[in-house]
């Protein structure tokens, strides 16, 4: 390829900002405009009035009518392309990807992707009841959640968070690979630790104290459960305010700048793919599909997974990177980060890959000739998207346009079971999991349920059901395929009780 269609990173910016006091606190498009300030002097030449390609991450914690419009004014470029991107984990993995692909096409020379959120000064401004002086917001954002498009038997179970829906993988993975739920809270534990050491080590990073696998598994009073198995300091935590950007042009236009050969980071190849988007119409809960075709494809085409040096696996809640580490073949000591995972570094909702990408950033200019993988996930194991960076451009042309493996995914998904709303009799447990209160209490459980017919319903198990949450709270044995008794609730819902 001509250097005018080699895309290369060139500056990656990030700003962690800490006040506990509200009002000292910055809006989200102020930490995006430091963010991209940062990533133009680690680029080491003037590159912001030159984007004429900018992704915004999408924003949420203080949502604006057009963050796009409003950060171009701030960094003095006239964009041809100017995009607020929707909500999803693994969107900025995607638009550095796509930013490659444009300048790969032609279509343009340099790209910026950025994004910030600003969620602990906003929640304690509230807290406070402060007024914060900040742009104005959007009054009908049009940011997409959960409860736009979920379907009406999870809302009215209310499983339709990622804390309640995250660990119906959880529990029915460890089924399936034939651990019982204390070895599989002691895997969680173990990778985990190790996420809270890299954050510990990372001045970005919003936590930067370490804990014990035990520490991570135990519920406490500063550790409390949030939903079965999950503790506290096991989900992502998106009370933080940060930001991050990524600055991609030409291999022609760096050299022309004068940015040196040894700090250019290049964007190798890309898969990506996605699940039936409501999770109870995909056919398990123990795989991704989309993720093992992403994953099977970035193998195949740079030659296995020893040759990254570096990775970063989403990590919202410990399934995905266990799931994902078992489809790459690494064991659960590898090094699965290099930014510290979103229970630790931080969540800064849409734009924690951002993050991860400028940490990779940095890694692979300190090992030349490595790659790193780069892997970002959106909404309920829903949305897979990697790429594979290099600090040397690849031996041949791998940016392939048509990056999609949808069609491998699609084609190994099994039949769904049909949804049953209406039912009495015996279902085996399907998976499950148990919400709880600030207390520690359990509030209710919810599990997924088979009929003898093959159908799937949908069940909940009352907090005064002893017996069946003792059964399902077992660390010792796995109740799936447990089965159970269905009758019909005076709300309108279905309950299960252990046999």
């Amino acid at each position: 390829m001509q250097p005018e269609r080699i895309p290369v990173i060139v500056g990656a910016g990030e700003i962690t900002h800490r006040t506990k006091d509200p009002a000292e606190g910055l809006e989200p498009i102020a930490l995006m405009e430091r963010a991209l300030r940062e990533a133009e002097q680690d680029a080491g030449a003037a590159l912001l009035a030159q984007v004429d390609s900018l992704d915004v991450v999408c924003e949420v914690s203080w949502p604006y009518v057009d963050a796009a419009s409003l950060l171009t004014k701030r960094i003095g470029a006239v964009p041809a392309r100017a995009v607020n991107g929707p909500v999803g984990g693994e969107s900025p993995v995607r638009y550095i990807h796509e930013a490659a692909l444009r300048i790969a096409r032609g279509e343009s020379q340099v790209g910026a992707i950025v994004g910030a959120e600003s969620n602990y000064s906003v929640v304690s401004a509230e807290k406070a009841g402060v007024e914060l002086p900040w742009s104005p917001k959007d009054p009908d954002p049009k940011i997409e959640r959960a409860r736009h498009w979920s379907l009406p038997v999870t809302m009215q179970h209310g499983i339709f968070m990622p804390t309640m829906v995250y660990p119906l993988y959880e529990n029915a993975t460890l089924a399936a690979w034939g651990q019982t739920p204390r070895e599989a809270l002691a895997e969680s534990g173990l990778i985990w630790s190790r996420f809270s050491e890299v954050a510990a080590s990372n001045p970005y990073a919003w936590s930067r104290e370490p804990f014990t696998p035990e520490q991570i598994t135990t519920p406490g009073d500063r550790n409390r459960l949030i939903a079965w198995p999950y503790t506290l300091r096991m989900v992502a935590n998106s009370q933080v305010n940060q930001g991050a950007a990524i600055i991609v042009t030409s291999l022609a236009r760096a050299l022309e700048l004068g940015i040196p050969r040894e700090r250019l980071i290049y964007p190798w190849c890309g898969a990506a793919a996605k699940e039936p988007r409501h999770y109870l119409e995909r056919d398990q809960y123990a795989r991704s599909h989309a993720q093992d075709a992403v994953f099977e494809s970035l193998l195949d085409q740079v030659g296995g997974i020893e040759r990254f040096a570096l990775i970063e696996l989403y990590s919202c809640f410990p399934v995905v990177p266990k799931l994902a580490r078992r489809t790459l073949g690494l064991p659960a000591t590898a090094s699965l980060t290099c930014t510290g995972g979103l229970s630790f570094f931080g969540a800064p909702l849409n734009n924690y890959m951002t993050h991860a990408a400028a940490a990779l950033v940095r890694g692979l200019r300190e090992q030349p000739g490595k790659l790193a993988l780069l892997y970002g996930q959106g909404e309920f194991v829903t949305k897979h998207h990697a790429i594979v960076l290099g600090s040397l451009p690849p031996e041949r042309d791998l940016l392939n346009p048509d990056y999609s493996v949808q069609g491998i995914a699609d084609a190994r998904r099994g039949p769904v079971p049909p949804l049953v709303l209406e039912y009495a009799g015996k279902a085996s447990l399907e998976t499950f999991t148990i919400v709880y209160q600030r207390d520690g209490r359990p509030e209710f459980g919810t599990v997924l349920g088979r009929t003898p017919e093959g159908g799937r319903l949908m069940a909940r198990v009352d907090a005064d059901n002893v017996a069946t949450l003792a059964m399902l709270t077992d660390r010792d044995k796995s109740p799936v395929g447990s089965l159970g008794e269905v009758t019909a609730g005076g709300d309108g819902l279905l309950r299960w009780t252990a046999a």
